[in-house]
């Protein structure tokens, strides 16, 4: 059967009495079970504790920088070691470092709760924060925020065409509007270009006239040719001597 569907029998469960075998494609059988273990990795629930410093007289900007840290820490499904240094003569007041520790767990409290009570750790006070929100469901909501930013790219990238080419339009609109004063502007001037061949005939006439004083020059040799030679003096005659 498998051969005719040109499938393949692949065998589901070895272990079971009788094994179990289904008709199947086993690429994609393979291709699926890759992606189920690929998903499953990134939704596998790493609780990290992560570290927020303080010092026993922090200024009131610092400890807004560090509350705002926790708090993206404790959104991300992360615990927090709220840590408090003392330095010096500060070690004699622990009672300060206690009301620091819960004024900071009062402004998380949206986010996490006290795990461990504060404690005095050699020359440190140290507080852990948990939670509210487990590991697996703050990924299923930054992998829904990622795939919705994801979808919202993808629809703006298909409705860019179509606003695209009614810009286009409209440029191009504006571009005939824009070149068509500019075409008629030397037409105007054409007749005034035109007009200067007018002066032509008048140079025509010049040199008709020219070729018509050529043949009274030639004229002119000849007539005082004939005069030179009715001058010319006649030879004369040489008698021969009498014998």
């Amino acid at each position: 059967m498998a051969q005719e569907a040109d499938l393949d029998l692949v065998e589901v469960a070895p272990e079971s009495k009788p094994p179990v075998a289904k008709i199947m494609d086993y690429g994609k059988f393979k291709y699926e079970a890759a992606q189920k273990a690929k998903e499953a990795r990134r939704n596998q629930a790493n609780t990290i504790l992560k570290e927020v410093r303080f010092r026993l007289k922090i200024d009131d900007h610092d400890y807004e920088t560090k509350r705002k840290r926790a708090i993206g820490f404790l959104g991300q499904g992360d615990k927090v070691k709220a840590m408090i240094l003392f330095r010096g003569r500060e070690q004699s007041r622990p009672e300060q470092g206690v009301r620091l520790l819960q004024r900071f767990a009062e402004d998380v409290s949206e986010f996490g709760s006290v795990e461990h009570t504060p404690l005095i750790d050699g020359r440190n006070m140290v507080m852990v924060i948990g939670p509210l929100k487990s590991k697996t469901d703050a990924k299923a909501e930054q992998n829904a925020k990622r795939n919705a930013a994801k979808e919202a790219a993808r629809g703006a990238r298909v409705a860019e065409p179509a606003t695209s080419r009614v810009d286009a339009s409209t440029s191009s609109a504006q571009r005939l509007v824009e070149t068509k004063p500019a075409a008629k502007a030397p037409a105007a001037k054409a007749p005034a270009a035109k007009a200067a061949p007018a002066k032509a005939p008048a140079t025509k006439a010049a040199a008709a006239k020219a070729p018509a004083a050529k043949p009274a020059a030639a004229k002119a040799p000849a007539a005082a040719a004939k005069p030179a030679a009715a001058k010319a003096p006649a030879k004369p005659k040489t008698e021969k001597p009498a014998e």
